[in-house]
């Protein structure tokens, strides 16, 4: 997946208190299942204190299916924007995505705080979370077209296209897991509770 940055008004900076907790965001290629999994993760770790999943603010309908997210107009999204209401924001696809600036007080907290990102927009996450963590979402190239040709929005040769492009990789500095999801629902599962749970001890 591709996304056009362009850059904030309100340049990003980190908010002094951050670094007690640790942002993850987690990224992935269409298919890979990282809606799926981030799903059952909150699940897991519904009523901890300390572990937060951040629901996003996104210029699309909310009726329009995948996670759950605070639905607002471009004109709405532009106001929240010029109110400094986004730790970070990007567009990606005609649509706006923003991390609302809230998120700072789970981390001042020590908390871990968990949100659905893009790879294209990690130099913003990386300018303002002092303790960043990627969780890279991947899956075989043959697992994705199965995934994507049975979701039926794409052509069969539109998707061999996307996946000729080569393996979707986090290119930066960045701290990174890479998750396989290739298997079963369960593993894939099993193994984001594992990472996150790690993460957890890293805070203490």
């Amino acid at each position: 997946m591709t996304a056009h940055e362009t850059h904030p008004s309100h340049e990003p900076h980190v908010v002094p208190g951050t670094e007690h907790g640790i942002m993850v965001v987690v990224v992935g290629p269409s298919g890979a299942g990282k809606d799926t999994l981030m799903a059952a993760a909150a699940r897991h770790f519904r009523g901890r204190q300390d572990v937060h999943f951040v629901r996003r603010v996104i210029t699309r309908d909310h009726d329009a299916g995948g996670e759950d997210h605070l639905a607002v107009s471009p004109q709405g999204f532009a106001s929240m924007e010029q109110a400094g209401s986004f730790s970070v924001w990007w567009e990606a696809h005609g649509l706006k995505y923003g991390i609302p600036s809230e998120v700072s007080v789970s981390l001042s907290a020590g908390s871990l705080v968990i949100a659905n990102g893009s790879r294209s927009a990690l130099h913003h996450f990386h300018a303002v979370f002092p303790r960043l963590k990627v969780i890279n979402v991947t899956a075989r190239a043959d697992v994705l077209a199965s995934r994507l040709e049975a979701r039926g929005r794409e052509t069969h040769e539109d998707i061999m296209a996307r996946l000729a492009r080569g393996p979707l990789t986090v290119r930066g500095d960045y701290d990174v897991v890479d998750l396989d999801n290739s298997g079963s629902l369960e593993q894939g599962e099993r193994r984001m509770v594992e990472v996150l749970e790690g993460f957890l001890r890293e805070i203490g």
